[in-house]
């Protein structure tokens, strides 16, 4: 199967476990502060196993068809977690999870389930927005000694600053599905009309200034 073809698949998967909205009239916030007229809650697909599974033989061919290293898959906690030791179980390789916080009791480590010192390590997200998390998850686990030059996500919003991040960062961010696809089926499924889907693309391309130019700051 095609990037397209396979791209296109998991964004009707998502769709179907009722996991975007589109709300450009009423606007959600993320935690960077930003307000979006979309939103992506991957969070849903444990409870759906047919459709995570196309996720997860997703994941795996990415990673066969660009040739990335890996002896250890590591999750972002939490929302990345169920991901990585799915993927990690299916390719019967080692995961790890990394905390977003250092622990203040026990061992206190960021890095948990194993040593992964000198270790490839592919990090896995669910939803890279500004790229801030994942940037701060593959900090932690070099600081552990561990080799990290890619992360999965299964959906990007493309954000400038998330590019410029992973870049700076010497890392590679591979997307299983793109917001495009997403769009573009939610527009055959009349979930939304081009007049929203317009409000949605431009958040896309300015997305900081969106909420001004729209009134809603």
């Amino acid at each position: 199967m095609s990037y397209e073809a396979r791209s296109r698949e998991i964004a009707e998967a998502l769709i179907a476990i009722e996991g975007v909205g589109f709300c450009p009239a009423a606007p959600i916030t993320f935690k960077s502060g930003i307000k979006s007229p979309v939103y992506c809650d991957n969070r849903r697909f444990p409870f759906w196993p047919e459709q995570w599974a196309k996720v997860i033989r997703g994941f795996e061919e990415l990673i066969a068809e660009r040739e990335i290293p890996v002896e250890v898959v590591g999750g972002v906690e939490a929302a990345g977690i169920p991901h990585s030791a799915v993927l990690g179980f299916s390719m019967r390789k080692p995961s790890v999870f990394i905390r977003k916080e250092l622990k203040e009791h026990g061992t206190k480590k960021r890095v948990e389930g194993g040593d992964v010192t000198g270790r490839r390590v592919v990090l896995v997200e669910d939803l890279v927005t500004t790229g801030g998390s994942s940037i701060a998850a593959i900090e932690a686990l070099r600081a552990e000694g561990a080799v990290v030059s890619d992360c999965l996500a299964i959906i990007s919003y493309d954000f400038p600053e998330a590019v410029e991040l992973f870049e700076r960062s010497g890392v590679r961010l591979h997307a299983a599905t793109t917001f495009q696809a997403v769009l573009e089926s939610a527009l055959e499924r009349e979930m939304i009309d081009e007049a929203g889907a317009a409000v949605v693309r431009d958040w896309l391309k300015e997305p900081h200034s969106w909420a001004k130019r729209y009134g809603f700051e």
